[in-house]
Order: structure tokens, then sequence, then C-alpha cells
């Protein structure tokens, strides 16, 4: 399936039962709302998606479900997250069998790798697929940063297609352009400066809220790629109150929350998150409640 890195690709949240499955049931209902809010992709697996606590079964299981249900309507990206070489390369190889049409790369995790190990890395996996692949660059929680020089050297591998920027930093999007031109796609993965970002030429957005509020996250990318800045302002400063919950450790716990709200999720997370409780469940919720309240009413 050939696909362009643009526009919004949810982060998917894993939707589990009480009895601590896999609820497919729930992730397509909310796998509906997002198709049918236009959303260009999706990711699965990722920080959002728990992969750190999903077996490699229940990482088919979802990928071959949402295949399935997206019916080559939309591309399946499958996050490769891994802390050794060889199991990267396995999962590389898993996701092509299942049927995932992308892959988005982290850097190895646990071990801080050095500039030529991080380049060695990502040659290493890009070369043993033909998948389309996105850098995930998050220093901030991952400790390591793709820097310009690891991307010169990654030009090379021509699946290497694009970059998640998560920097925080928003010069980087302008840095990116102005040293690689269109060689590389930029999607912004930070929720509170997708807007800024998508101004300043990020080519999409790998978003978190969104899967509570697709329809929301939609507008905001058109209205802004149209050039109806105004508008978008406008939504985005109801929004970001939603979007700071994208930031925060318990991010998991918030979001799912945001979707049980909205109808299109449950709050159920795998331990050793714990669902919310007390003060703190009420201050998200109020958050949550006063955000779905106040709604805007989205143009054409």
């Amino acid at each position: 399936m050939r696909f362009e890195w643009k526009g919004v690709f949810p982060a998917l949240t894993t939707k589990f039962t009480p009895g601590d499955v896999p609820d497919l049931e729930m992730f397509n209902k909310n796998l509906s709302s997002q198709l049918e809010a236009g959303v260009d992709g999706i990711v699965l697996g990722g920080s959002l998606g728990e992969a750190s606590v999903l077996t490699v079964p229940e990482k088919e299981m979802l990928v071959r479900n949402a295949v399935e249900k997206c019916a080559g309507k939309i591309p399946v990206i499958l996050n490769i997250a891994e802390g050794s070489t060889k199991e990267a390369l396995q999962q590389t190889a898993n996701a092509k069998a299942w049927g995932a049409n992308g892959l988005m790369l982290l850097p190895p995790m646990r071990y801080k790798s050095d500039h030529r190990e991080t380049v060695t890395w990502f040659k290493t996996i890009a070369d043993s697929t033909d998948l389309p692949i996105m850098l995930y660059n998050n220093p901030v929680d991952y400790k390591i940063e793709i820097t310009p020089g690891m991307f010169d050297e990654l030009q090379a591998c021509k699946n290497i297609q694009a970059v998640k920027e998560s920097t925080r930093d928003i010069s980087n999007v302008t840095r990116m352009i102005n040293r690689f031109g269109e060689r590389f796609k930029i999607l912004c993965g930070v929720d509170t400066l997708a807007l800024e970002e998508l101004c300043l030429g990020a080519d999409g957005w790998i978003a978190g809220l969104v899967c509570a509020f697709p329809k929301e996250t939609v507008a905001i990318y058109r209205l802004a790629k149209a050039g109806r800045i105004d508008e978008a302002i406008k939504i985005y400063r109801w929004f970001m109150p939603l979007l700071e919950l994208d930031i925060h450790p318990k991010l998991v716990q918030y979001i799912k929350l945001a979707e049980m709200q909205t109808g299109i999720g449950t709050e159920t997370v795998r331990a050793p998150r714990l669902a919310l409780e007390g003060t703190e469940r009420e201050n998200i919720l109020k958050i949550i409640n006063e955000g779905i309240a106040t709604r805007p009413s989205l143009p054409s």
C-alpha cells in the first residue's frame, strides 16, 4: 500500500476488558469514529497504546484486526520499541507478516546509544524491510536525540521517510526543512505544539487527544493546511486544556478517561498503571467535562 506521511495519524490506545484482555469491540468502536472523522492513518502499539505491556500475540491481534477494519482506506503503522537489535528485527518482520503498512521506529530502549550506535540501529532495521519508516525523535522521554547529523547519514535509507517530531523544540521543524527540504516528512508528536508546527511546515500530526476528539483534531489540521488559521486557532484554544493531558506521565490514564467520557473508550488500563481515583480523577474529569460542554461548532 502506497501512502503519504501527512495528515492526522492517531496514536491509538489499546482497549482492555475488566478481565485484562484486549477489548476489540471497543477498539473497533473508536476506530470507526476515527475513520468517520477522516484521519489519514493510525499508529498501533505506541506509548499511548501501552506497548511495553503488550505481548507479541496481542500485537498481532491488534494489527490484523486494524488492517481488516481499515480495509486499505488508510495505512496501519506499528510502533517498534525494543531493547535489542535482534528483537527489533523480529518485530519488524512480524509487522510485515501481519499486514502493517509502515513502521514507527524508536531508538534502542533502556540503553543510551551514542551517534554511531543509533545510526547503525536505524540502518540495520531499515535495511531489513521494504516497509516505509517514520523515526520517533523524543529525547525528552527516551533520552536519545536523533540529531541532524544522524539524519544526514540516514538519508541513504530510502524507506526512512519521515520523523515524528517530539523534541518539543518548535524550531526543529524549520531546522529540518532548511537542511533537508522535503526529504523527510515531519509530523508533530506533541499535541500542545501541533498548530504551531503545522504553520511552520509540518506535514502531519501524530495525535493523542484525537482518541477522544477525532473531529476536532482533523478540523484543526485541515483548516491549518487550507490557510484558515483564525478558524483553526479558535478550535485550538478551546482544545488546549485537553491537549495538555498528552504531556503528562499519566497520559494513558488521562486520555482513556477522556475516551470514556466521549463514549468511544473505557478507562481500563493494564498494570502497573492503575485507573485514576480520588482528587486526581475529579480534577481530570473536570477538565474533560468542561471541554465536552463547550465543544465548538466545526466549520465545513
